[in-house]
């Protein structure tokens, strides 16, 4: 079985990325020289051409250098999020339009025949950008609404992305759950619950490497369901630094402004008070379960006593727990029950119910 790894997938994109910035130093390099070499360079401030033609090889080295300003601001910049850059773009071109409106609309106060004309273009150039920029930065949580494509493929998905928990993925069930194609969301497997998971699969106790391996296994099939969109998401680690793992997953969900899935019921209630959309697989599960109502009569085998001595404690095929009157003396046998009370919650469901006897019996069950 391959383990996903989000190395592998980081040292490919590095190559991508070193690959486009090789080949832009070579084509900026290729452009300068062509420049440099030129006798007469046409349009061009008369100064230019002549400390160029003086000092062609000091020319080249500062525009080279210049042109890759921007690969060393990329460098610098590691992680770039979709909201800062779109609020940055926009907020210029917004700024940009307005400044142009704003100079047009007092062109009659101030023409260009006055000398303040040139100071107050300049100022507006400047402000109004700078204006647009801030504000965008400032509410980007909101600015994917107002860009609706920001966010499209997303939306094709199915709405807001959900984040897996190590829990569910150890648990299982979620691989089943996908092929039943309910979810249409994205699933965000991040990195630090895939770490979490290898390192309960590698743990020395025998119990919870299979628990942990099993999680590999899980989220390998997610991966290859074609009815699944799974990604391994890189965070930053300043980002949640000194947090646990439970309140990384709460933390990333906000900045995908997205949900999470689990069966941690203090994940579940963690989530939920911070208004965070929580699946619980355990809420799915107990919601596709048969419902009982008092009065219904279902068939056991007594395997074990209860917490009461006189109880005796079966199971249904769906492993919900039935706890029986007086049926701890009936260990191993089959034995009728009839329905007296339901208890639903998030752990799980159990059945409270009473023996049904022939009429006569001396205690034995149909």
């Amino acid at each position: 079985m391959a383990v996903p790894s989000v190395n592998g997938a980081k040292s490919s994109f590095l190559m991508l990325l070193i690959i486009l910035r090789t080949i832009y130093l070579l084509i900026c390099a290729g452009a300068i020289l062509a420049y440099v070499k030129t006798e007469d360079v046409v349009g061009g401030p008369a100064l230019l051409p002549r400390i160029i033609e003086q000092n062609k090889a000091m020319a080249f080295f500062v525009l080279l250098f210049l042109s890759q300003v921007v690969t060393i601001a990329d460098l610098i910049i590691r992680k770039k999020r979709i909201e800062v850059i779109s609020a940055i773009y926009f907020g210029i071109l917004v700024g940009v339009l307005l400044a142009y409106l704003m100079i047009q609309a007092l062109t009659p106060v101030v023409p260009t025949s006055n000398p303040f004309h040139t100071a107050v273009v300049l100022m507006t150039l400047l402000v109004m950008p700078y204006i647009c920029v801030s504000l965008l930065l400032q509410t980007k949580d909101d600015f994917r609404f107002v860009i609706p494509y920001v966010e499209f493929q997303r939306d094709l998905k199915g709405g807001r992305p959900l984040v897996v928990d190590s829990s569910s993925l150890i648990d299982g069930r979620l691989a089943d759950v996908i092929e039943t194609q309910i979810l249409e969301s994205q699933l965000i497997v991040p990195d630090f619950v895939l770490a979490e998971v290898q390192d309960i699969a590698d743990s020395s106790d025998k119990n919870r490497r299979t628990r942990g391996r099993r999680g590999l296994e899980v989220l390998a099939k997610m991966q290859q369901s074609r009815y699944s969109d799974v990604r391994v998401q890189e965070t930053q680690r300043t980002d949640f630094k000194m947090m646990t793992v439970d309140q990384k997953v709460v933390a990333l969900a906000k900045q995908l402004r997205g949900g999470v899935i689990t069966n941690d019921f203090n994940l579940n209630k963690v989530a939920s008070v911070q208004g965070i959309p929580v699946i619980n697989l355990n809420d799915v599960a107990n919601a596709l379960k048969p419902r009982y109502i008092p009065g219904e009569r279902l068939l056991i085998k007594v395997i074990k006593e209860g917490e009461n001595a006189t109880q005796g404690v079966g199971y249904l095929d769906d492993g919900t727990m039935v706890v029986c009157e007086n049926a701890a003396h009936l260990l191993g046998k089959d034995i009728s029950v009839i329905v007296t009370s339901v208890l639903q919650s998030s752990a799980g469901r159990m059945i409270f119910g009473k023996m049904v006897y022939k009429a006569g019996s001396d205690g034995n069950s149909d």
